[in-house]
């Protein structure tokens, strides 16, 4: 692959020590002015008055209803099909890809899910009310479109390498397909943001964060933690690093083992605690339904409820946000639409079914306003918060979300290395892939010792930042995706579909 000049724009940003001979906290320091900046266009208020509406919110909601009623709600209507190809049962002989699309799916739902689901829901609640709920479900139900579309656009313009690796993803369908509208330059910038966003993000968010957020979990069970962190960030770092190096195949089959195991083991404890309140479950429903279009509900009403409820979903399910195409793209399908409607069940799976268990378990409880815990929600301690409602069961109760958060954050790391080594990779070329892993462990151990808050909210932001090339490749292309939906609908309709499949 040719250099691509965002090579140094990646560099100079992560080794900013190379460019200035500072200490840590004036580095820490200067990330903290460069973050006022991009905060102050990633969060500017797009909305009258109070209460606050980010423009990043805005902007990954208006994208979904777009692209949900231009495809005429194809995640209501084709999730049936989707569930079918899901298990298997459209292989063909013809289908190319590095993995199933089952592990596809599991491998970017173990980036989706993980502490946002148990922390964030928690804040949300707390500051918008029940009724936040219910504007969660409805952002999560416009993102299954979102995810659709990304997946099928990564599927439709990937490139398999003369090695047999797929490259995949934002970067490929935003500089080849605004290649096809004669805007090669523009595609070229777009894909180079993206990867650059990306791969800082996947050091912070996907690495560091889970580490520091997943390590306070473990020493309120594991005291010797507290006084030897380090060894925390070891085990993880080994962990991680036996799974990723072995490249995407064992980053699938990994996911593939835990996703479905964490995800039975948090919703099981969910829904212990709904059942041992079952008599409160039509006044928690009633409540979600009725204060999310309240005009007197807590912080802003109506207003306040779907801005909290739209931002956990936008943030917990990365519709928008282009990273779960990477691996979408490596999926082994025959038509780029197969796939994209096996990732309607991400957010599905993410937002309206964990989201929403977290949420009633809040709900139920009562702890998002119980003056007991206003210390907690004024410090926006959503991890806290939600374990104090799993204690209204039993003290040990506890023990399972810590479990949780750790298999969360474990599973969240080896996919977000993924999709940080693959735009490595785009910027850098394949033969520099393992010097990334090696950095990525490198970041899992210092966030076990280190903090430089600022450097991490600066990642933070980048992921965020990752929705404003996407978004705009996904406005693009839409057309292109539209014409391959209803090609595929005829098809299926026809019957041909059928007659593909492969004999069992």
């Amino acid at each position: 692959m040719a250099i691509h000049p965002y090579r140094f724009i990646a560099v100079a940003a992560l080794f900013p020590q190379m460019a200035h001979a500072a200490g840590p906290g004036a580095i820490d320091a200067f990330f903290g002015t460069l973050n006022g900046y991009l905060a102050s266009v990633i969060f500017y208020d797009v909305f009258p008055g109070e209460p606050v509406m980010p423009f990043i919110v805005a902007w990954l909601i208006v994208g979904a209803v777009y692209l949900t009623v231009r495809f005429s709600f194809v995640n209501l209507r084709m999730m049936g099909h989707a569930f079918a190809v899901l298990r298997g049962k459209y292989r063909t002989a013809d289908d190319t890809g590095e993995v199933s699309s089952f592990q596809a799916l599991t491998t970017a739902l173990s980036a989706t899910v993980g502490l946002g689901n148990i922390a964030g829901v928690a804040i949300a609640i707390s500051i918008g009310g029940p009724g936040a709920t219910f504007w969660m479900i409805v952002a999560g139900f416009l993102g299954m479109t979102t995810k659709f579309t990304e997946a099928t656009l990564a599927q439709r313009y990937r490139e398999v390498r003369p090695d047999g690796r797929i490259m995949g993803g934002a970067m490929e369908y935003l500089s080849k397909g605004f290649a096809e509208h004669n805007l090669p330059r523009t595609g070229k910038v777009l894909a180079g943001m993206f990867a650059v966003f990306t791969v800082l993000g996947s050091f912070g968010a996907g690495s560091a964060f889970q580490v520091s957020q997943s390590l306070g979990a473990v020493q309120e069970i594991f005291p010797f933690f507290k006084e030897t962190p380090i060894a925390y960030g070891l085990i993880m770092g080994l962990l991680v690093g036996v799974v990723i190096i072995g490249g995407l195949r064992r980053i699938a089959h990994t996911a593939e083992a835990i996703v479905p195991t964490m995800i039975l083991i948090y919703l099981a404890a969910c829904l212990w605690i709904i059942l041992g309140n079952i008599g409160q479950i039509p006044q928690a429903l009633g409540m979600i339904v009725s204060e999310a279009f309240s005009p007197i509900a807590v912080a802003g009403g109506m207003v306040g409820a779907l801005v909290q409820g739209f931002k956990r979903a936008a943030f917990s399910s990365e519709a928008g946000l282009g990273s779960a195409a990477i691996v979408h793209s490596t999926a082994s399908v025959k038509y780029p639409i197969r796939q994209g409607m096996v990732a309607l069940y991400e957010p599905f799976i993410d937002t309206i079914v964990i989201c929403t268990m977290t949420a009633l378990v809040i709900v139920i409880t009562g702890v998002y306003n119980d003056p007991a815990t206003l210390a907690m929600r004024e410090a926006s301690q959503g991890a806290a918060l939600t374990s104090v409602a799993f204690a209204t069961v039993s003290d040990w109760f506890p023990i399972i979300l810590s479990v949780s958060v750790v298999l969360f954050a474990y599973s969240t790391m080896i996919s977000w290395s993924y999709y940080g080594e693959r735009c490595w990779a785009y910027l850098f070329g394949e033969r520099l892939s393992m010097l990334y892993r090696v950095l990525f462990l490198a970041f899992i151990v210092v966030a076990s010792v280190a903090s430089a808050a600022n450097m991490l909210d600066f990642t933070d932001l980048l992921v965020l930042a990752m929705a404003f090339p996407n978004l705009l490749g996904l406005y693009l292309l839409s057309g292109k995706v539209r014409a391959m939906l209803t090609d595929y609908q005829a098809r299926l309709k026809s019957g041909e579909l059928d007659r593909e499949k492969q004999p069992a």
